[in-house]
């Protein structure tokens, strides 16, 4: 099957001919379909017409009282530049008789049912968490973070009085405009000093949520389609968007493990995929891999880090897989007397003196699927181990890419 996208050079192939042409004894649309085929083309339509003439002008007519006469057929093929070109070198002798005509075309959506695994149709009421954190404009940012650290959530929708969304607050925009200093997933493991520590920072600050959370914000219609939600929220990167009825009052929060779940449990129920038919890891997946050695020492790996801009890293042995870091595991698993040092380093500082290892501070068990394992199943599989990262392997157990939530969506929704 070939893998049509909006990007590549596409070509519509458009064969005229007689339904009475034969090739070597069978009818000769018949005989060019199965050419194309055996090709590789993604998809051939024969289209049967009611009446015509050709070349030798006479007219063809499917009423009933002619039923046996030669009518018209249309052949018509989409796929790559390049395999148009293949298909041609084959199926142009086979026309003796009849009209080839070829087109660029531009690809809008390339899709099938196995390639749509989401519940597109289903409303985004169906599948939102209705149960919401919220924040109001005038709420100081420090209170804002204190609610947001005590719930473990990093995104809130902020709503009015009449409970309609002006915003969302997340931990990106306290990082980038309240001069927050850690992210929500380191903070919620420091100690209570230092957790005071950032909030008294925050609370010396005149500002308000309304002067630096995101604004507009990216919402979902309750009675939308799911798919049209999901398309939005992988185009816009967003986790997470509120859901807001006709008013524009909120109503509930769809995430992205709200969309996920979906695939997941859909597909259950669906009948077995044909091999080859499904999107798997490979075409998903990113080839730029984060990693470590298992003996690289504190300096190495928070330096890594920063370099690589990511908050994940994974280690490996030999090349081979063996634990994932996250910058929340350095500055739990040191010792206490050089988190604030630690923190300082994540933040581009100088890392503190220590012997402790990539070894020491990961967690011994990461992900790790064949590049070849379907998207559905990549989505089962990650939403079952509660992880937000997988790596994808090859025979010797090397990494060769990285999925992560965001691509899943992305591969789920825009087709």
């Amino acid at each position: 099957m070939s893998d049509l996208t909006i990007q590549q050079q596409t070509q519509r192939l458009v064969i005229y001919i007689g339904e009475a042409d034969q090739w070597r004894g069978k009818p000769l649309y018949a005989a060019i379909l199965e050419t194309l085929r055996a090709r590789g083309l993604a998809g051939a339509t024969v289209v049967r017409g009611v009446a015509g003439f050709g070349a030798h002008s006479r007219i063809h007519t499917a009423a009933i009282v002619r039923l046996s006469e030669d009518l018209p057929l249309r052949i018509e093929v989409i796929d790559s530049a390049e395999k148009i070109a293949q298909a041609l070198e084959f199926v142009t002798p086979m026309v003796t008789e009849g009209l080839v005509t070829l087109d660029d075309v531009r690809v809008v959506k390339y899709t099938h049912r196995y390639l749509n695994p989401l519940p597109a149709d289903r409303h985004v009421s169906e599948v939102m968490t209705r149960a919401v954190v919220t924040l109001t404009p005038e709420m100081p940012v420090a209170q804002a973070w204190a609610r947001m650290l005590n719930d473990l959530i990093k995104a809130a929708p902020v709503v009015n009085a009449s409970n309609q969304v002006v915003g969302i607050l997340t931990d990106e925009d306290l990082l980038n405009r309240a001069g927050l200093r850690q992210r929500l997933s380191i903070a919620q493991h420091l100690d209570e000093p230092l957790v005071k520590e950032e909030l008294h920072q925050l609370e010396s600050s005149a500002l308000k949520v309304a002067d630096v959370m995101t604004q507009p914000v990216v919402t979902a219609q309750a009675k939308e389609p799911l798919g049209v939600a999901a398309a939005r929220m992988a185009k816009s990167g967003m986790k997470r968007l509120p859901v807001v009825d006709a008013e524009g009052k909120l109503v509930g929060v769809l995430s992205r493990v709200d969309i996920l779940r979906q695939v997941a449990g859909a597909q259950a129920a669906s009948r077995r995929i044909p091999e080859g038919a499904a999107q798997t890891v490979r075409q998903v997946m990113v080839s730029e891999i984060p990693i470590v050695p298992a003996d690289a020492d504190l300096t190495t790996v928070v330096n890594r880090f920063v370099q690589a801009d990511t908050h994940r890293l994974i280690v490996v042995d030999r090349g081979q897989p063996i634990g994932l870091i996250s910058d929340a595991d350095v500055v739990t698993r040191i010792q206490p007397k050089q988190r604030r040092g630690v923190l300082d380093a994540l933040r581009g500082g100088a890392v503190p003196a220590s012997t402790i290892t990539a070894r020491e501070l990961m967690s011994p068990e990461v992900l790790a699927v064949s590049p070849d394992l379907p998207v559905v199943e990549a989505v089962k599989q990650m939403l079952a181990a509660g992880r937000k990262w997988m790596i994808a392997i090859d025979e010797k157990n090397q990494p060769v890419g990285l999925v992560d939530r965001q691509a899943l969506l992305r591969a789920v929704t825009e087709k």
